[in-house]
């Protein structure tokens, strides 16, 4: 090939004959990682996370703020009030709580008779396992 070819030799790439290369690489950050560097010690925040999940810490504030709502004798209650709203809200998370821990027991009893079924040996151990943890917690 001519020198001068090569100035005039297009460059064309098509699909996968470039570079492929790619970093995957998984992380569990992806939630501390959305809360802006400004609004605090991230290392703190993972940490309070761990003790009680965000979840969890609203749920005793909403708790709180209904209970002393409840004790204050000028607070509005109708149907546009934010305490009604906040009840309503808390009424429904409790309600799909009890739905999820309803089908979680459903899904462990069709688990515990596909296993009974199709390995008794594995059952038996298994149940005598689940037997000890549930005297522990009576």
């Amino acid at each position: 090939m001519n020198p001068w070819q090569t100035v005039w030799a297009p460059n064309v790439n098509f699909p996968w004959s470039g570079s492929v290369a790619q970093r995957v690489e998984p992380t569990a950050n992806w939630f501390f990682d959305s809360i802006d560097a400004n609004a605090g010690d991230a290392r703190i925040e993972r940490k309070a996370f761990e003790k009680a999940s965000y979840g969890r810490q609203i749920g005793w504030l909403t708790e709180i703020v209904i209970a002393l709502a409840s004790e204050s004798k000028t607070m509005d209650r109708g149907e546009n009030s934010p305490l009604h709203k906040l009840e309503t809200v808390k009424a429904e998370i409790d309600k799909i709580k009890l739905q999820e821990a309803s089908s979680a027991a459903s899904d462990i009893e069709d688990k515990l008779q596909w296993l009974k079924k199709n390995d008794a040996a594995e059952y038996t151990l298994l149940a005598k396992k689940l037997i000890s943890i549930l005297q522990e917690n009576e």
